[in-house]
């Protein structure tokens, strides 16, 4: 693209999440004129109804969790902790707004022009934008037309539920709908149980509420490698936590009323039983936002709900790019993060952007025990044909772990016994979702396993997990 065109902007970010901010701001950085628009807080879903808020409530959880373990480590205190709920969803909100107050400040730092308002686009290099009015009524600040030499698709995406079943926000709730609690229900059913739903499961049973977790696949958390999910359910079982995989119930004979939910689930082919709570959460995925924001002005392809672009992020419409939700795949805001990052550097007609390899992109789950991941499971190595080894080392040969008093979980790294690459590494333990960051670097500067483990590992730290399982791949680990 020309820099300095005789259009009001070099480029147009539709949609302020983690993809889009991320996109404008690296723009800005590359010397382009960017423009970012949203109806919505930057931020987006991420930090304002995802991620970030979700988080601090299970950090909170986390602190009772320990609380009621102090004796063990010789703390004595009076009495079961107790929770204060309105305590717990204040400091959540006032996360969120810390963080939103400083990136908001990164608009101005990064020069982008923020444009509020809904937009949409009027063929490829014109985004229509309602703009609020002063009371913040939606359309009512009248129209603005920003022309666009490339513009970049960053709508994201929505929550949403089974067919026929209709979320009321009050007894049948969504993510969304949870966030705005203030007060902590006595039990509840989670219906799906991927990120979402075992983070709300893991949180919910913390602070004391009654929790039967609902998946329709034979394993909760179905996507990550199968030793991690069948210790997860264990985990999770042990706790008290009521889990039913291969779930089946009917929708049309869910009953609600002003004291909760009713419905008969079993496993598919066994028993069944009636389960009631005072909520019913569904966590059963999100839909790409792609209605009515212009896509039929302009060639955009869309299948099976999603944008469908190239691995540099352009779509079948010349100049017009699609980033992060709206394009489907691994539906994380770090990802979204990556793929506007490799649009804005095409975009400023930068030569030789890699190509994002999704099989390298982490993947984080923050319920107790954490999750995290990168590249292939044992199941993908066996479907591909591939020759692999693995290594796999529990937390409890880990001495901070043991320090710490976590010590449930394991780190597992697979290697291509042809090759030597690292083909994946699966770790679910204490701050797994920190410690997955050495595995992504490791991907990224093609690390065998043998040179992840003949790096020096600090002990005794966590970190150690990771080096001996790598060593454990060819049965050279030291402590285990």
């Amino acid at each position: 693209m020309a820099v300095g065109s005789s259009n009001d902007f070099d480029l147009v970010v539709l949609g302020a999440g983690t993809g889009g901010y991320t996109a404008a701001f690296r723009a800005a950085q590359l010397g382009l004129r960017v423009a970012l628009v949203d109806e919505d807080k930057v931020g987006g879903t991420c930090l304002h109804r995802g991620c970030i808020p979700t988080k601090a409530l299970l950090e909170s959880a986390e602190m009772v969790n320990r609380a009621r373990h102090l004796k063990d480590y010789g703390v004595v205190l009076a009495g079961e902790p107790e929770i204060d709920y309105a305590t717990i969803a204040g400091r959540r909100d006032a996360v969120v707004k810390r963080m939103w107050t400083g990136l908001r400040s990164l608009v101005d730092k990064n020069k982008v022009t923020w444009v509020a308002g809904r937009g949409r686009l009027d063929g490829p290099n014109r985004v229509r934008v309602r703009q609020p009015g002063e009371d913040g009524t939606p359309g009512a600040g009248g129209e603005r037309i920003l022309q666009a030499t490339d513009v970049i698709i960053a709508t994201g995406s929505r929550v949403k539920s089974l067919p026929g079943l209709v979320p009321d926000g009050k007894v049948i709730v969504t993510s969304d709908d949870i966030l705005r609690l203030t007060d902590r229900p006595a039990s509840i059913v989670i219906v799906g149980a991927g990120a979402v739903g075992v983070e709300f499961a893991s949180f919910y049973h913390d602070i004391g509420t009654a929790v039967t977790l609902l998946e329709y696949l034979p394993g909760i958390v179905p996507l990550e490698d199968r030793d991690v999910s069948q210790l997860v359910e264990r985990s999770f079982t042990k706790r008290g936590i009521k889990v039913i995989t291969k779930a089946r119930f009917d929708v049309a004979a869910v009953k609600t009323s002003k004291s909760g939910v009713r419905l008969t689930v079993g496993p598919e082919g066994g028993p069944t039983e009636e389960i009631s709570a005072e909520l019913m959460l569904v966590a059963t995925g999100r839909a790409a936002n792609t209605e009515e924001i212009g896509l039929e002005t302009t060639k955009v392809e869309v299948e099976r709900g999603v944008i469908k672009v190239n691995g540099k992020m352009r779509t079948r419409e010349p100049h017009v790019y699609a980033i992060g939700d709206v394009i489907g795949g691994l539906w994380l805001a770090h990802t979204a993060a990556h793929e506007g990052i490799v649009a804005a550097h095409t975009i400023a007609g930068e030569k030789d952007v890699p190509e994002i390899d999704y099989s390298e992109q982490p993947k984080a789950t923050y319920c107790r025990p954490e999750i995290a991941s990168i590249g292939l499971t044992e199941a993908q190595c066996q479907e591909r044909g591939l020759p692999y080894k693995v290594g796999k080392v529990p937390f409890q040969a880990i001495a901070k772990a043991i320090i710490g008093g976590e010590y449930e979980g394991f780190a597992k790294v697979i290697k291509n016994t042809e090759t030597g690459d690292t083909l994946g590494v699966h770790l679910v333990g204490p701050h797994a979702t920190d410690l997955i960051a050495e595995a992504s670097l490791g991907f990224e500067l093609e690390a065998t396993p043998w040179e992840i483990g003949a790096a020096t590992h600090p002990h005794p730290t966590l970190s150690e997990i990771l080096g001996e399982a790598a060593l454990a791949v060819d049965g050279r680990s030291i402590n285990f």
